[in-house]
């Protein structure tokens, strides 16, 4: 449940009780006019209808620029409103396409906090793979720093948004050169180190990788767009992207080649199906534009990646069976 306050010329007061009105929300109040001719009424709204009475104020507001539409949280209601039904919960409930957006493009920003947050994480992840501690390797993967730009790719092509689009690959090309350059270094610095199982392990491709990866996409969209993003620590340990792409830079430093590959064939499964399930879970949760242009870039993006991440993780599982195949 949130309060959904618009703060908008006096005149559409109401016009906008008339919204609330139409969409059944649970309570609603207004305020005043302030100084500048514009009042405030505040709607007090299920997670069943929020998207649809957000998109509803955007299109009735949206002609103008005196306005602000503001989502806040609710700890309480007393009374207790009436939840919603569960059919409409189950499906489209949550956060919607604003609230989603917010939190989603946050991680695809190429700032120093993020150079820095996979600086550290690829050092701790690097050390946990030499020194074959579990509780130091899962320290890495709940930083997590890559997870947040491929989120953010798949969200931004479900809604065709070209600008998150390239940033989010900005952002996700510099994080895995800088984590690998790093790696690298650490591997070339210490080449006799390189054979702990934590590392082994990561060299070691099969079809349940795969499994996991497109489980844990979904798992991950899942969970922001239900609004339960504590789910997200056991997504970030069960796909992580950094101990893979720390292992590929280790073992490419340290002259292991013939290793090598197995670390590179799991990272980019991680990515491919982390960015495939976390798109169609997204279609899934009915997480689409508002308007009808905007719907439509959305489907040529949709249609667009889909079919490339689709080609790619059948290249990718090929490349596995013949590399399971292969001797010794």
């Amino acid at each position: 449940m949130r309060i959904i306050e618009v703060v908008a010329d006096a005149g559409h007061l109401d016009t906008l009780a008339g919204v609330a009105e139409q969409h059944h929300v649970v309570d609603f109040w207004a305020g005043p006019p302030g100084d500048d001719g514009r009042a405030a009424i505040r709607l007090l709204v299920d997670d069943a209808s929020r998207q649809q009475v957000i998109d509803t104020l955007q299109g009735l507001l949206g002609g103008g620029s005196n306005y602000r539409i503001v989502i806040l949280p609710v700890e309480a209601v007393l009374p207790r409103a009436l939840p919603a039904s569960v059919t409409a919960q189950d499906k489209g409930g949550g956060e919607t396409r604003e609230e989603l957006y917010n939190d989603i493009e946050r991680g695809a920003r190429l700032d120093s906090n993020f150079l820095l947050m996979v600086f550290l994480s690829t050092i701790v992840a690097s050390i946990g793979l030499i020194e074959n501690n579990v509780a130091v390797v899962i320290g890495a993967m709940v930083i997590a720093p890559l997870l947040g730009p491929n989120i953010a790719l798949a969200l931004a092509t479900s809604l065709g948004d070209h600008p998150l689009i390239w940033k989010s690959l900005k952002t996700n090309l510099a994080g895995l050169s800088l984590s690998l350059v790093i790696a690298v270094a650490i591997g070339a610095g210490w080449p006799d180190s390189l054979t702990s199982p934590e590392i082994l392990a990561r060299t070691n491709v099969g079809i349940d990788a795969v499994v996991l990866a497109l489980a844990s996409g979904a798992a991950a969209v899942l969970s922001l767009t239900t609004g339960l993003s504590s789910a997200l620590v056991g997504v970030m340990v069960a796909v992580a992207l950094l101990p893979p792409a720390a292992t590929l830079g280790m073992l490419l430093g340290g002259g292991h080649i013939g290793l090598a590959p197995g670390a590179g064939l799991l990272l980019a499964v991680n990515i491919v199906c982390i960015n495939l399930s976390a798109k169609l879970m997204f279609l899934y949760r009915g997480v689409r534009p508002r308007t009808w242009l905007e719907m439509r870039k959305a489907r040529q993006s949709t249609v667009t990646y889909t079919a490339i991440w689709i080609v790619t993780l059948v290249l990718l599982v090929v490349a596995i069976i013949l590399r399971q195949g292969l001797p010794g």
